[in-house]
């Protein structure tokens, strides 16, 4: 028993020594910059004008066309993650049209 209150002893005074260090001592925190790719192209079709106007902020169309053909799941996964994890401003009304068109378009993901 003596044993185990040492252990819980020691278990407790690393834990409170670890816990009370600053955040900001973990880690540092610093602004990145990068360039997002660009390109002269854009979508082309019916219902091209929301990808055009959402998707080339931060993407290529070339870097879309590239991509393997895709299924409508695999396309409204990536769309909202560009949405919940990217922050990407997409007004809601645009994203099933989005979703739509590069899953159906002929030449996105292509």
């Amino acid at each position: 028993m003596q044993r185990f209150a040492q252990s819980l002893t020691i278990l407790c005074a690393v834990t409170l020594l670890t816990g009370t260090a600053d955040a900001k001592d973990a880690f540092d925190l610093k602004s990145e910059s990068f360039d997002l790719p660009t390109g002269d192209r854009t979508f082309i079709g019916a219902g091209a004008d929301p990808v055009n106007n959402n998707c080339l902020t931060c993407h290529s169309a070339e870097m879309v066309m590239v991509q393997p053909k895709l299924s409508k799941a695999n396309w409204e996964g990536i769309v909202k993650k560009m949405i919940n994890v990217y922050k990407a401003p997409v007004p809601d009304e645009d994203v099933g049209p989005i979703i739509e068109y590069l899953s159906n378009h002929p030449t996105a993901g292509r």
